[in-house]
Protein backbone atom coordinates (compact mmCIF):
# COMPACT_ATOMS: atom_id res chain seq x y z
CA UNK A 1 0.00 0.00 0.00
CA UNK A 2 1.72 3.17 -1.22
CA UNK A 3 0.67 6.56 0.18
CA UNK A 4 1.75 9.76 -1.57
CA UNK A 5 2.28 12.71 0.75
CA UNK A 6 2.47 16.42 -0.12
CA UNK A 7 4.56 18.81 2.00
CA UNK A 8 3.58 22.12 3.53
CA UNK A 9 5.03 25.59 3.96
CA UNK A 10 8.67 25.70 5.00
CA UNK A 11 9.70 22.83 2.75
CA UNK A 12 10.79 25.17 -0.05
CA UNK A 13 14.46 26.09 -0.53
CA UNK A 14 16.15 28.49 -2.98
CA UNK A 15 16.58 27.00 -6.43
CA UNK A 16 14.73 23.77 -5.67
CA UNK A 17 12.96 23.75 -9.04
CA UNK A 18 16.10 24.30 -11.14
CA UNK A 19 16.75 20.58 -11.76
CA UNK A 20 13.15 20.10 -12.90
CA UNK A 21 13.56 22.40 -15.90
CA UNK A 22 15.15 19.49 -17.76
CA UNK A 23 11.86 17.55 -17.58
CA UNK A 24 9.82 17.89 -20.82
CA UNK A 25 6.93 20.36 -20.52
CA UNK A 26 7.83 21.26 -16.93
CA UNK A 27 8.86 24.83 -17.73
CA UNK A 28 5.86 25.50 -19.96
CA UNK A 29 3.47 23.98 -17.40
CA UNK A 30 4.99 26.09 -14.63
CA UNK A 31 4.67 29.20 -16.81
CA UNK A 32 0.97 28.47 -17.26
CA UNK A 33 0.57 28.08 -13.51
CA UNK A 34 2.42 31.37 -13.01
CA UNK A 35 -0.09 33.11 -15.24
CA UNK A 36 -2.97 31.50 -13.35
CA UNK A 37 -1.83 32.81 -9.95
CA UNK A 38 -0.23 36.06 -11.12
CA UNK A 39 3.14 35.12 -9.63
CA UNK A 40 6.40 34.29 -11.43
CA UNK A 41 6.72 30.79 -10.01
CA UNK A 42 9.52 29.96 -12.44
CA UNK A 43 11.71 32.74 -11.06
CA UNK A 44 10.78 32.04 -7.45
CA UNK A 45 11.53 28.34 -7.84
CA UNK A 46 14.90 28.86 -9.48
CA UNK A 47 16.52 32.22 -8.68
CA UNK A 48 14.70 33.92 -5.78
CA UNK A 49 16.43 33.98 -2.40
CA UNK A 50 15.24 32.40 0.85
CA UNK A 51 13.65 35.58 2.21
CA UNK A 52 11.61 36.07 -0.95
CA UNK A 53 10.18 32.56 -1.06
CA UNK A 54 9.46 32.64 2.67
CA UNK A 55 6.71 35.17 1.93
CA UNK A 56 3.46 33.32 2.59
CA UNK A 57 1.73 34.66 -0.53
CA UNK A 58 4.60 33.30 -2.65
CA UNK A 59 5.50 30.15 -0.73
CA UNK A 60 2.08 28.55 -0.77
CA UNK A 61 1.38 28.72 -4.54
CA UNK A 62 5.00 27.73 -5.22
CA UNK A 63 4.75 24.60 -3.06
CA UNK A 64 1.41 23.53 -4.51
CA UNK A 65 2.57 24.10 -8.10
CA UNK A 66 5.71 22.04 -7.47
CA UNK A 67 3.63 19.27 -5.94
CA UNK A 68 1.15 19.22 -8.82
CA UNK A 69 3.91 18.96 -11.40
CA UNK A 70 5.67 16.23 -9.43
CA UNK A 71 2.40 14.29 -9.22
CA UNK A 72 2.03 14.59 -13.00
CA UNK A 73 5.38 12.86 -13.47
CA UNK A 74 4.94 10.37 -10.64
CA UNK A 75 1.46 9.13 -11.49
CA UNK A 76 1.79 8.92 -15.28
CA UNK A 77 1.76 5.67 -17.27
CA UNK A 78 -0.85 3.97 -15.09
CA UNK A 79 0.99 4.40 -11.78
CA UNK A 80 -1.94 6.36 -10.34
CA UNK A 81 -3.98 3.15 -10.31
CA UNK A 82 -1.30 1.49 -8.16
CA UNK A 83 -1.26 4.17 -5.46
CA UNK A 84 -3.49 3.47 -2.45
CA UNK A 85 -4.00 7.01 -1.17
CA UNK A 86 -2.80 10.58 -0.77
CA UNK A 87 -2.54 13.19 1.97
CA UNK A 88 -1.00 16.61 2.46
CA UNK A 89 0.44 18.55 5.37
CA UNK A 90 -1.17 22.00 5.80
CA UNK A 91 -1.08 23.75 2.40
CA UNK A 92 -0.05 20.39 0.95
CA UNK A 93 -3.67 19.33 1.48
CA UNK A 94 -4.54 21.46 -1.55
CA UNK A 95 -2.02 19.52 -3.62
CA UNK A 96 -3.51 16.29 -2.29
CA UNK A 97 -7.05 17.45 -3.08
CA UNK A 98 -6.06 17.95 -6.71
CA UNK A 99 -4.20 14.63 -6.76
CA UNK A 100 -7.31 12.87 -5.47
CA UNK A 101 -9.50 14.52 -8.08
CA UNK A 102 -11.47 16.62 -5.58
CA UNK A 103 -10.29 19.88 -7.15
CA UNK A 104 -9.07 20.63 -10.64
CA UNK A 105 -5.52 21.95 -10.89
CA UNK A 106 -7.01 25.32 -11.86
CA UNK A 107 -9.23 25.50 -8.78
CA UNK A 108 -6.41 24.25 -6.55
CA UNK A 109 -4.16 27.07 -7.76
CA UNK A 110 -6.91 29.65 -7.41
CA UNK A 111 -7.65 28.49 -3.88
CA UNK A 112 -4.00 28.43 -2.77
CA UNK A 113 -3.44 31.92 -4.18
CA UNK A 114 -6.31 33.22 -2.04
CA UNK A 115 -5.16 31.17 0.95
CA UNK A 116 -1.66 32.60 0.83
CA UNK A 117 -2.88 36.18 0.54
CA UNK A 118 -5.49 35.75 3.28
CA UNK A 119 -3.06 34.16 5.72
CA UNK A 120 -0.47 36.83 4.97
CA UNK A 121 -3.04 39.53 5.74
CA UNK A 122 -4.13 37.80 8.96
CA UNK A 123 -0.52 37.41 10.09
CA UNK A 124 0.07 41.14 9.61
CA UNK A 125 -2.58 42.03 12.19
CA UNK A 126 -0.48 41.00 15.21
CA UNK A 127 3.17 40.12 15.87
CA UNK A 128 3.11 36.33 16.14
CA UNK A 129 5.29 33.38 15.27
CA UNK A 130 5.86 29.66 15.64
CA UNK A 131 8.37 27.37 17.36
CA UNK A 132 9.01 23.64 17.12
CA UNK A 133 9.08 21.82 20.45
CA UNK A 134 10.91 18.50 20.34
CA UNK A 135 10.91 15.85 23.03
CA UNK A 136 8.33 17.32 25.40
CA UNK A 137 5.70 15.41 27.32
CA UNK A 138 2.54 16.36 25.43
CA UNK A 139 0.29 16.77 28.47
CA UNK A 140 2.79 18.96 30.28
CA UNK A 141 3.44 21.01 27.15
CA UNK A 142 -0.24 21.68 26.50
CA UNK A 143 -0.66 22.84 30.09
CA UNK A 144 2.27 25.25 29.75
CA UNK A 145 0.94 26.55 26.43
CA UNK A 146 -2.42 27.33 28.01
CA UNK A 147 -0.69 29.29 30.76
CA UNK A 148 1.23 31.32 28.18
CA UNK A 149 -1.69 31.88 25.82
CA UNK A 150 0.00 29.81 23.11
CA UNK A 151 -1.58 27.10 20.95
CA UNK A 152 -0.42 23.85 19.39
CA UNK A 153 -0.36 24.34 15.62
CA UNK A 154 1.10 21.10 14.24
CA UNK A 155 1.12 17.71 15.95
CA UNK A 156 3.78 16.21 13.71
CA UNK A 157 4.40 12.93 15.50
CA UNK A 158 7.74 11.52 16.52
CA UNK A 159 7.84 13.82 19.55
CA UNK A 160 7.55 17.06 17.56
CA UNK A 161 4.83 19.64 18.18
CA UNK A 162 4.88 23.09 16.58
CA UNK A 163 3.39 25.80 18.78
CA UNK A 164 2.31 29.31 17.88
CA UNK A 165 1.21 32.64 19.26
CA UNK A 166 2.51 35.97 20.51
CA UNK A 167 6.26 36.50 20.14
CA UNK A 168 6.79 37.42 23.79
CA UNK A 169 5.02 34.24 24.91
CA UNK A 170 7.16 32.15 22.55
CA UNK A 171 10.24 33.81 24.04
CA UNK A 172 9.05 32.83 27.53
CA UNK A 173 8.61 29.23 26.39
CA UNK A 174 12.12 29.19 24.92
CA UNK A 175 13.54 30.60 28.16
CA UNK A 176 11.73 27.98 30.24
CA UNK A 177 11.27 24.91 28.01
CA UNK A 178 9.48 21.77 29.13
CA UNK A 179 11.62 19.14 30.83
CA UNK A 180 14.09 17.50 28.43
CA UNK A 181 12.62 19.41 25.49
CA UNK A 182 14.12 21.72 22.89
CA UNK A 183 12.35 24.82 21.58
CA UNK A 184 13.39 25.92 18.09
CA UNK A 185 12.02 29.22 16.68
CA UNK A 186 10.79 28.89 13.09
CA UNK A 187 11.26 31.44 10.32
CA UNK A 188 7.59 32.00 9.52
CA UNK A 189 5.44 35.10 9.22
CA UNK A 190 2.75 34.32 11.77
CA UNK A 191 0.82 31.94 14.00
CA UNK A 192 -0.65 29.65 11.36
CA UNK A 193 -3.30 27.08 12.33
CA UNK A 194 -4.38 29.06 15.39
CA UNK A 195 -7.07 31.57 16.32
CA UNK A 196 -4.95 34.31 14.74
CA UNK A 197 -5.92 32.95 11.31
CA UNK A 198 -9.69 33.30 11.76
CA UNK A 199 -9.87 36.37 9.48
CA UNK A 200 -8.41 34.18 6.72
CA UNK A 201 -11.06 31.52 7.34
CA UNK A 202 -13.81 34.08 6.81
CA UNK A 203 -12.37 35.03 3.43
CA UNK A 204 -11.71 31.47 2.31
CA UNK A 205 -15.22 30.40 3.22
CA UNK A 206 -16.45 32.78 0.54
CA UNK A 207 -13.81 31.63 -1.96
CA UNK A 208 -14.79 27.99 -1.42
CA UNK A 209 -18.32 28.62 -2.67
CA UNK A 210 -16.89 29.22 -6.15
CA UNK A 211 -14.92 25.95 -6.25
CA UNK A 212 -16.25 22.87 -7.99
CA UNK A 213 -15.61 19.81 -5.85
CA UNK A 214 -15.78 16.16 -6.89
CA UNK A 215 -15.90 12.78 -5.19
CA UNK A 216 -12.28 11.71 -4.55
CA UNK A 217 -10.99 9.02 -6.87
CA UNK A 218 -8.14 8.21 -4.49
CA UNK A 219 -8.48 7.66 -0.73
CA UNK A 220 -7.51 10.87 1.06
CA UNK A 221 -6.90 11.70 4.71
CA UNK A 222 -7.57 15.03 6.42
CA UNK A 223 -5.34 17.02 8.76
CA UNK A 224 -8.41 17.83 10.80
CA UNK A 225 -8.80 14.41 12.43
CA UNK A 226 -6.34 12.23 10.55
CA UNK A 227 -9.27 10.26 9.22
CA UNK A 228 -10.29 9.52 5.66
CA UNK A 229 -12.79 11.73 3.82
CA UNK A 230 -14.97 10.33 1.04
CA UNK A 231 -16.95 13.47 0.21
CA UNK A 232 -15.24 16.14 -1.89
CA UNK A 233 -17.38 19.04 -0.66
CA UNK A 234 -16.68 18.04 2.93
CA UNK A 235 -12.94 17.92 2.24
CA UNK A 236 -13.07 21.48 0.89
CA UNK A 237 -14.90 22.59 4.05
CA UNK A 238 -12.12 21.02 6.10
CA UNK A 239 -9.50 22.78 3.96
CA UNK A 240 -11.04 26.10 4.93
CA UNK A 241 -11.38 25.36 8.64
CA UNK A 242 -7.90 23.85 8.82
CA UNK A 243 -6.34 27.29 8.40
CA UNK A 244 -7.16 28.13 12.03
CA UNK A 245 -7.03 24.67 13.62
CA UNK A 246 -4.13 22.32 14.42
CA UNK A 247 -2.58 20.02 11.82
CA UNK A 248 -2.91 16.45 13.10
CA UNK A 249 -0.19 14.83 11.02
CA UNK A 250 0.43 12.43 13.88
CA UNK A 251 -3.08 11.07 13.41
CA UNK A 252 -2.65 10.93 9.64
CA UNK A 253 0.40 8.71 10.10
CA UNK A 254 -1.55 6.60 12.59
CA UNK A 255 -4.27 6.17 9.95
CA UNK A 256 -1.66 5.16 7.37
CA UNK A 257 -0.35 2.50 9.75
CA UNK A 258 -3.83 1.20 10.51
CA UNK A 259 -4.56 0.98 6.77
CA UNK A 260 -1.42 -1.13 6.26
CA UNK A 261 0.93 1.35 4.58
CA UNK A 262 3.95 -0.33 3.00
CA UNK A 263 5.58 2.70 1.37
CA UNK A 264 5.62 6.52 1.49
CA UNK A 265 6.45 8.78 -1.45
CA UNK A 266 6.79 12.54 -0.85
CA UNK A 267 6.44 14.94 -3.75
CA UNK A 268 8.57 18.06 -4.19
CA UNK A 269 9.73 20.05 -2.34
CA UNK A 270 10.30 16.81 -0.45
CA UNK A 271 12.11 15.78 2.69
CA UNK A 272 10.17 16.96 5.75
CA UNK A 273 7.36 14.39 5.70
CA UNK A 274 9.66 11.47 4.89
CA UNK A 275 11.71 12.58 7.90
CA UNK A 276 8.63 12.47 10.12
CA UNK A 277 7.67 9.07 8.69
CA UNK A 278 11.06 7.63 9.60
CA UNK A 279 10.21 8.39 13.24
CA UNK A 280 6.44 7.84 13.19
CA UNK A 281 6.27 4.91 10.75
CA UNK A 282 9.52 3.14 11.52
CA UNK A 283 10.56 0.54 9.00
CA UNK A 284 8.25 1.74 6.23
CA UNK A 285 10.23 2.34 3.01
CA UNK A 286 10.11 5.89 1.71
CA UNK A 287 11.25 8.06 -1.18
CA UNK A 288 11.58 11.84 -1.12
CA UNK A 289 11.28 13.23 -4.65
CA UNK A 290 13.55 16.27 -4.45
CA UNK A 291 14.74 16.22 -8.07
CA UNK A 292 13.84 14.25 -11.21
CA UNK A 293 16.73 11.92 -10.35
CA UNK A 294 14.57 10.60 -7.48
CA UNK A 295 11.69 9.56 -9.74
CA UNK A 296 13.13 6.11 -10.70
CA UNK A 297 13.34 5.15 -7.00
CA UNK A 298 9.72 6.21 -6.55
CA UNK A 299 8.67 4.21 -9.62
CA UNK A 300 10.52 1.19 -8.25
CA UNK A 301 8.78 1.50 -4.88
CA UNK A 302 5.39 1.52 -6.59
CA UNK A 303 6.38 -1.47 -8.74
CA UNK A 304 7.64 -3.43 -5.74
CA UNK A 305 4.44 -2.85 -3.79
CA UNK A 306 2.02 -3.54 -6.65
Amino acid sequence: MIVVVCPGQGSQTPGFLEPWLAVPDFESDLSEMSAAVGIDLLAHGTTSDADTIRDTAIAQPLIVAAGLLTLKALLADGRRDRVAGIAGHSVGEITAAAGAGILSATDALRFVRERGLAMQSAAALEATGMSAVIGADETALLKQLAQLGLEPANFNGGGQIVVAGALDALAQLAANPPTRARVIPLQVAGAFHTRYMRPAVDHLSAVATSLESHVPTLPIWSNSTGGGVSDGARFVELLVGQVSSPVRWDKCMQSFAEAGVTGIIEVAPAGALVGLAKRGLKGVPSVAIKTPDDLPAAFDLIDQQS
